[in-house]
């Protein structure tokens, strides 16, 4: 029986270190921080307030607010000097807008980041400050570090509209007009922006795996992909370490595991690599979808501390 039991708990050691490596992709070694400057607290916290409180709700049965919001990015992005383009598009008889700054070269492949500035609505006021006015002042941050970089490949920053329901999964999702219009352009892959400002003393996982392989504190951000975005995943992740404050973990497994849940599926569709940037949403925030997703509720701190993270990943990608 003793034999029995040793080789059951080897077994088991080895499949649960199996499932560590396939999961989670550890990253020995490290890269650089190539940042000149770091994200600012203060200005993620302008972008956001002005986003969840001046613009919001920010939802398809507000579309005065949400041309509020696109007009509040379409400045910003401006500022930074940075090529402008719009996108307008119809759904549901009603014209919606993504905003895209480039930067870098016209030619050659193309890096894309995004992340949706609508918000959940249909039950009163959302404030949608995590989700995903987070992600939207992550965006303009990002393009405020980028500006003037000497780029060697482009980088499209891509600020989306129509993302949650009625429109997720269809081609209406600002994120699926952006990803149509690429056409044969060749991407690099695209780097989703997912709620980055929520963090908290504990963590909830969904299965006991899970439990064992991450943390019970939700002091971390984590980047998710598919098994076929393992190597972007690894960079990505590998960079974001470089950056410092907020420790960085990353998931991968197949699309059906809870990982179609954002603007990164539009280009997995295309057959692009893309990879999540997420406080693990839902997981971790008790106001995911609820009233109290407001600004007050999140860290500004360790969310210019993921900021710094993308911005090392993108110019390691990018070549900055």
């Amino acid at each position: 029986m003793l034999r029995v039991l040793a080789v059951t708990l080897a077994a088991l050691a080895v499949l649960l270190g199996l499932a560590f490596l396939a999961i989670r992709q550890p990253v020995p070694g490290s890269v650089p921080f190539l940042g000149e400057e770091r994200a600012d607290a203060e200005r993620l916290r302008r972008h956001v307030e002005l986003l969840a409180v001046e613009a919001a709700p920010r939802d398809v049965d507000h579309p005065e607010n949400l041309d509020r919001a696109a007009d509040y990015i379409r400045q910003s992005l401006s500022e930074t000097g940075a090529r402008m383009e719009e996108q307008s598009y119809k759904a549901q008889g009603r014209t919606f807008r993504n905003v895209l700054a480039s930067f870098g070269p016209d030619a050659g492949p193309v890096l894309i980041v995004g992340a949706h500035y609508d918000a959940f609505g249909g039950f009163g006021e959302n404030p949608g400050a995590d989700d995903n006015a987070s992600g939207t002042a992550g965006l303009l941050e990002l393009a405020r570090l980028l500006a003037g970089r000497p780029l060697s490949r482009r980088v499209i920053v891509a600020a989306y509209s129509t993302e949650e329901p009625p429109f997720f999964g269809s081609p209406q999702m600002g994120s699926a007009v952006h990803a149509s219009s690429l056409g044969e352009m060749p991407v690099q892959g695209m780097i989703c922006l997912e709620m980055i400002g929520f963090f908290a003393d504990e963590q909830t996982w969904p299965d006991p795996l899970l439990s064992l392989l991450y943390p019970d504190r939700g002091d971390f951000i984590g980047v998710t992909g598919r098994w076929a975005d393992r190597g972007l995943t690894r960079e990505v992740k590998r960079a974001m370490r470089a950056a410092g404050i907020v420790p960085v973990y990353s998931f991968t497994a197949p699309r059906s595991a809870g990982l179609d849940a954002s603007d990164h599926i539009s280009y997995w569709d295309r057959g692009i690599p893309a990879v999540m940037i997420t406080d693990t949403a839902y997981l971790r925030n008790p106001n995911y979808h609820a009233p109290g997703d407001t600004a007050a509720s999140l860290d500004f701190r360790r969310m210019a501390g993921v900021v710094d993270g993308v911005l090392n990943a993108v110019l390691h990608l990018a070549g900055g």
